[in-house]
């Protein structure tokens, strides 16, 4: 579906994009009733048949691509280490550092604008705040906006704004609040409020906020990690995150530096896990 999603905004065919989306939300919301383990087994036996030519994936660009073109290109020549050393230290200034600090830029706004706007939008959900029929539009929205690919909404923002970080601040936004205010709103459910509690502003900023606002902190830090994967993925888009100095190193055939820029990427991504990690299991304990 994301092929055919990103054809058809090339090529301008925005009627197209609609039907496919809507196709999408379909997908998601009946999730539970085709996603399930009694079918697993048929589909494990006949994905095998769906995939295609299995030969064309084990060719001989298969191998050369692990024998050469990932290997450094100063160690394809010689073994001389300062040239190796040169070419990592240009590469990490050049592209991996700038690329970085924009990833971390980007991620640090989207952790604290999902904050705010999980806030405000998980009351259409609460038992608390809303009837049913309007918590029944409440869900229906909330599945719209966090089911809308982060990568098409980033986009069509690109196409309106221009290249800024701007239209991935605000595509990120949207998805993750719409996210967190779905569990926020499950997990204010099950408050037990007084017979005399307060109403309306009262009840959210004192019966009920300071009872959620440990979860959300726990649900913010877990997608702490994804936001900046999802951060470094949007710069296919040309925003100069690390994801845009990957995509142009294999645009201009350099695996070798897409290899290594991927790892450093990795490795950021993997410490920022521990590290919510840490804080997690901190709120929780708290």
């Amino acid at each position: 579906l994301g092929f055919y999603l990103e054809s058809a905004f090339m090529q301008g065919f925005y009627d197209q994009v609609t039907a496919l989306l809507l196709l999408f939300y379909v997908l998601i919301a009946s999730l539970k009733h085709w996603l399930s383990l009694k079918l697993f087994l048929a589909y494990l036996l006949i994905s095998p048949f769906l995939v295609g030519d299995w030969s064309q994936l084990y060719g001989s660009g298969f191998l050369n691509f692990f024998t050469v073109d990932i290997i450094p290109a100063p160690l394809r020549h010689s073994n001389n280490t300062v040239d190796l050393m040169q070419w990592l230290s240009e590469l990490l200034l050049n592209q991996a550092l700038p690329g970085l600090l924009n990833t971390f830029i980007l991620t640090q706004i989207v952790l604290v604008a999902t904050a705010i706007f999980a806030l405000l939008l998980f009351p259409l959900v609460s038992i608390h705040f809303t009837s049913k029929p309007l918590r029944y539009l409440g869900h229906f929205f909330l599945v719209i906006i966090r089911s809308t690919p982060e990568y098409i909404l980033a986009f069509t923002l690109l196409l309106i704004w221009g290249p800024s970080l701007l239209p991935a601040i605000v595509a990120l936004t949207i998805h993750n609040s719409g996210i967190i205010a779905h569990l926020i709103g499950h997990t204010s459910n099950q408050i037990k409020l007084r017979s005399d509690h307060a109403s309306c502003l009262n009840l959210y900023a004192y019966e009920v906020l300071p009872r959620v606002f440990n979860p959300l902190l726990v649900f913010l830090f877990y997608r702490w990690e994804v936001i900046f994967r999802e951060s470094a993925i949007l710069g296919i888009l040309g925003i100069h995150t690390l994801g845009y100095f990957v995509i142009s190193a294999m645009e201009e055939i350099h695996f070798d530096r897409a290899i290594i820029l991927i790892v450093v990427t990795a490795l950021i991504n993997i410490l920022l896990d521990h590290f919510s990690r840490k804080i997690r299991h901190k709120i929780k304990l708290e």
